[in-house]
Formats: structure tokens, sequence, C-alpha cells
């Protein structure tokens, strides 16, 4: 007979009979046939290679939302989503490790001092936005704050008054306020929460249904910083001369990248370098990556859209970065920049600079 009871099945397809109860309840893996008197459930050998898929994608950790929209497409478009699913983890795995380092090295440190009096330490910024040359409208989208920056690029509102990244930007701003160095990280992970629900309302509208955005945000607190990113808008340090990307691009080309398929020269004029991996749109469940850092006096740090770091080479920002007296000129001199090679894109920045008072 082609049918199994439900711990026959359970022992073929590697789930526990708990499992297939919830799975059912869910409607993520229904029996062939429920006894209606008893209750018993039974299952067909056919659905075996179904039931078997979702143990390896509970296997991975995927949560069972995402596992039900894997199940309902067909195998290369499962196999896509799979792909992107293990590289937002492999993602937030680094980002984790990230953090990780960063406590392992400040408590050390602390323990050193035997102190923990904090520092006086003042943020010095400029910003700008603009729609560039080419494009209608402006999507891009900066926050210049006393504690808080943030820049997002969103897309789909074409012909629109208004875009997703301000809605995102927008929900940030509450956040502006004096934040303890110990509740950095929570406190920006929950307005990123609140930035993507503010994405999700925002595309509420069904013909803003395909809208979305990036998002690169700081909150800062004495000489430490939580980071939020997600997208490829980008955080970069320049510190004692040299520039470093503090930021993972969530783009199609980054991924190629990071497999050994590309390399950065490549991907950088590559044709589909534009296609996101990860964004706040509406229905998302994506989780921004979070990072939590500590600055040295005199460092700078730039936030950007790509309107600038796809328009201007690495070496002229770290040049015009290390040049500049301050922010405020570092702003100006990007927006030459961009504008000489024609500006092709909208553009969003915000140069901060960290000092530690006397």
């Amino acid at each position: 007979m082609s049918r199994l009871s439900i711990g026959e099945f359970a022992q073929a397809s590697g789930l526990t009979p708990k499992a297939l109860r919830l799975y059912d309840e869910l409607g993520l893996l229904p029996p062939a046939d429920v006894d209606p008197r008893s209750g018993y459930r039974s299952y067909d050998r056919s659905q075996l290679e179904h039931a078997r898929l979702v143990a390896w994608l509970r296997g991975l950790g995927m949560p069972l939302a995402r596992i039900r929209v894997v199940c309902d497409l067909p195998p290369l478009a499962a196999a896509a989503e799979v792909g992107s699913y293990w590289r937002q983890v492999e993602a937030d795995t680094a980002a984790r490790g990230e953090l990780a380092a960063f406590l392992v090295d400040h408590l050390s440190r602390r323990n050193a001092e035997m102190t923990d009096v904090p520092s006086e330490w003042e943020l010095r910024s400029a910003a700008r936005d603009d729609r560039g040359f080419v494009r209608d409208e402006n999507q891009d989208a900066v926050y210049e704050g006393r504690n808080l920056f943030a820049v997002a690029d969103g897309f789909g509102a074409q012909g629109m008054d208004r875009a997703a990244s301000v809605a995102a930007v927008d929900a940030l701003g509450a956040l502006d306020t004096e934040v303890p160095a110990g509740n950095l990280l929570k406190a920006l992970g929950a307005a990123a929460n609140g930035a993507r629900q503010a994405v999700h309302d925002f595309a509420a509208d069904p013909a803003r249904e395909h809208v979305g955005t990036t998002l690169t945000a700081m909150l800062w607190s004495g000489a430490q910083f939580a980071l939020a990113h997600v997208g490829d808008t980008r955080a970069y340090l320049l510190r004692d001369g040299e520039l470093t990307q503090i930021t993972h691009d969530h783009t199609f080309v980054q991924s190629l990248v990071d497999e050994g398929k590309l390399t950065p020269e490549e991907a950088a004029t590559h044709p589909n370098r534009a296609t996101l991996l990860r964004a706040l749109q509406r229905g998302g469940t994506v989780e921004p990556d979070l990072h939590l850092r500590e600055a040295h006096s005199g460092d700078r740090y730039l936030l950007c859209s790509d309107g600038l770091h796809a328009a201007v080479p690495e070496q002229q920002l770290r040049d015009t970065l290390g040049a500049a007296s301050d922010p405020e000129e570092a702003v100006d001199r990007f927006t030459e920049l961009i504008r000489d090679a024609g500006a092709p894109d909208n553009f969003a920045f915000v140069v901060v600079d960290a000092l530690a008072r006397a």
C-alpha cells in the first residue's frame, strides 16, 4: 500500500510526529488522510520528497514562513531562494563574529585599565543629497543629527512624490537622543525594525507595492557607535590615512565576489552590479547587519549611497577624505567629483569626524 502511518512517515522523512502535526496545523505539510473518528493521520509515499525538503530546510535553520515560500517555488527559483537565505545567514554570522571580537577587545582593555570613566567626545558632520543630472526625482535620503547619522537609497517610486528611503529615515529620527553605550545595539536594532515597518506601511498602497530602500545608519554614545546596514549603501572609515569599507554590500555581484567568481574590479562594471539581495520592502523579513565599534580620536566616517561610491573611485574617496580640513569641505569636494562624472544617479552622503575632547 502507498499509505504510511504518521510514525512510519516520520521515520522515512526524518521529521518527528510532533513536527508533522505542527506542519499540518500550519498548512505546510498536510497528511493525505485524517481518520474522522480517531484523528489519526496517514501520508502518501509521494509526499516523502516534499517532507525531506522541509526537514533539510529546517536543518538549515530556515524559518517556517520562508520554508513555505521555498516549497511553493519551482526548483530553480527554490534553489535561488535557498542561496539567498544562506548568504544572509553568513552575513549575520559574520556580523556576530565581529561583535564578539569587539567585546573581547573592549572587555580586555577595560580589565587592563581598571576604569570605566567615559570620555568626552565631539562629533562634527556635514551632509548632502541631490537628484543628480539624469534622474527626474530624488529617491535618496540622508539624516544628519547629533548622535544619529543615516543614508538610504530608495527604489521603485518613480513618478511619486515620496520615496521609501524617506519613510525609513523618518522612522529613525526619534532615536537621535542620548543612548547609554550598553544599549546602542538594542536601540538601533529596534529602530531598524521600525524603519522596516515604516517601509512596509508606506508600500501598503498597491501603487507602491514594489518600492523599497537600502539603509546604513550609525548611532553614537561617547567613543562607541552601533552600525545598522542593509543593501548597497556603504559606510567607510578613514583612520591614519587608510580607508576601509566597514559594511558589506548585499548585492548579487558581491555574492559572486565572495564566492571567488568575480574580482572586485569586474564587479564594479558588471551589468547587474545594482541588483540587491537584501533591502527593506513590503512584507520583507530581512534583518539588517548590526555591528558595534569603537572610534579613535581623529577618525573620519563616510556614509553614502551608490550615487557616490559608484561614480567616484575608492582612491579618490580616500584622497578627498584625507585632504579635507573638515566634513563640510569633504562634502563639497565629493559633490564636485560626482558632477564631474555626470551625476548619473541620485546621491546622498554624510561625513562624520569623531574627536575626543581634551
